[in-house]
């Protein structure tokens, strides 16, 4: 399928006064430019060029140099800010499987002692030792204490 070429119609020709129409270049010319130049001399060359278009362009070089400096300096500490926050992260991550893991430790330590506490009467009766029956108590209101003078000052 063909296309048809567009074409450019204005009313500002001179004569008739009806619009005429220019046919328009459907696709920009490319052209190859071949770079001889190498690393350093490059970058000089690139240097260069800027200097150049600072001056024409009535920018101070100062505030490129500032603009470029602190567009730098806003990079690099936002990597570093991420680089923190990931590592804030992946420590914090370990510090709860720790804290995961202890409580489950604490849990097992408190069924252990819950079944230490269960078999306990069972145990006490194996070793032939009988419930308490009743309340006692001890009245130390007529307590004297041993006299010292026949076992020599020694209790």
């Amino acid at each position: 399928m063909a296309s048809a070429a567009r074409t450019v119609r204005s009313r500002a020709t001179p004569g008739k006064g009806h619009p005429q129409s220019q046919p328009i270049s459907t696709r920009p010319e490319l052209n190859l430019v071949k770079g001889t130049q190498t690393g350093g001399r490059a970058m000089v060359e690139g240097a260069r060029r800027v200097i150049s278009w600072t001056h024409t362009r009535g920018t101070p070089m100062m505030h490129i140099l500032v603009a470029v400096i602190f567009l730098a300096t806003s990079m690099f500490g936002s990597l570093m800010l991420r680089t923190q926050m990931v590592q804030n992260s992946f420590e914090a991550t370990r510090v709860q499987n720790s804290i995961s893991n202890l409580t489950q430790d604490v849990q097992d330590d408190q069924n252990k002692l819950d079944q230490l506490q269960a078999s306990l009467p069972d145990k006490a009766q194996e070793l032939g030792m009988q419930p308490q029956q009743g309340l006692n108590s001890i009245d130390l209101q007529g307590y004297q204490a041993p006299s010292s003078d026949k076992t020599g000052g020694q209790h």
